[in-house]
């Protein structure tokens, strides 16, 4: 498969995901369902076929920026790091909204987490986080009262 159509069916389906999670108060089952499973595997189906048919020629690898950068340089395996991106940050994504709605977390609240996730990961989570913690200290003290 072309990877130029691989990235374009890979992107189609993680921004997919991402509406689905939006919607999520509508459709909480179908959101996790989509979400957090169906879409982050079928994007790690690809991630894994480039993985393993381009590794064993790729140069670099993780023990220096360098060689993380010379890894990068053959398309496939870069499409694969993308891909990676992709189904992570989607997987994230969705344990936010499903954490949220176990804490009660407002949806409200969390809507601005997901386009940070989407677009820069841990700062998305980095979010959530910030956000549960706050909304947790905020709930306690009504519960003990």
């Amino acid at each position: 498969m072309d990877a130029d159509l691989i990235f374009s069916v890979g992107g189609a389906l993680a921004m997919a995901g991402w509406l689905v999670l939006l919607a999520s108060p509508l459709a909480p089952r179908l959101a996790d369902a989509v979400a957090a499973y169906a879409i982050p595997l079928m994007i790690s189906v690809g991630y894994a076929g480039l993985i393993l048919a381009y590794w064993a020629s790729g140069e670099g690898g993780f023990d220096s920026l360098d060689n993380v950068a010379r890894l990068f340089q053959t398309r496939e395996l870069l499409l694969a790091g993308w891909l990676h991106y992709l189904a992570f940050d989607l997987f994230v994504g969705a344990w936010i909204v499903r954490t949220a709605r176990e804490a009660s977390v407002p949806y409200w609240m969390v809507v601005p987490c997901l386009p940070a996730t989407f677009l820069f990961g841990p700062v998305g989570y980095l979010a959530f986080a910030m956000i549960r913690l706050a909304h947790s200290r905020a709930v306690q003290p009504r519960l003990a009262a």
